[in-house]
């Protein structure tokens, strides 16, 4: 078994007036994370925002998720909608499945 695990600053859009900041309506951005070693295959991929800055004055709807995994890397998927303003998030993740080991035989 191996993990891998990493942390990421999805977006900033405060600072440049992006459209989580300033749109409305459904708004999503995916983020392609690479692995630092692959797995062997595909592993579990847990991920959650460890810093959300939102805006106080409407509704705070969010939904963050791993997508499209695969043994090399994998997609943040950062959802929301209405009328909601985010500024920045980051998000953490954690990866955790079979990796090679030396002591693997190749069976031709």
């Amino acid at each position: 078994m191996g993990i891998d695990r990493g942390s990421k600053v999805l977006f900033s859009d405060f600072v440049t007036d992006g459209a989580m900041w300033t749109g409305e309506g459904d708004r999503e951005i995916r983020m392609l994370i690479p692995f630092s070693e692959p797995f062997t295959s595909a592993p579990a991929v847990m991920v959650g925002m460890s810093m959300w800055d939102i805006d106080a004055e409407t509704n705070s709807r969010i939904d963050i998720s791993s997508e499209n995994i695969t043994e090399k890397d994998f997609e943040i998927v950062f959802h929301t909608w209405g009328d909601t303003k985010v500024a920045r998030i980051r998000a953490d993740w954690v990866a955790f499945g079979e990796v090679a080991d030396d002591d693997d035989w190749d069976v031709i």
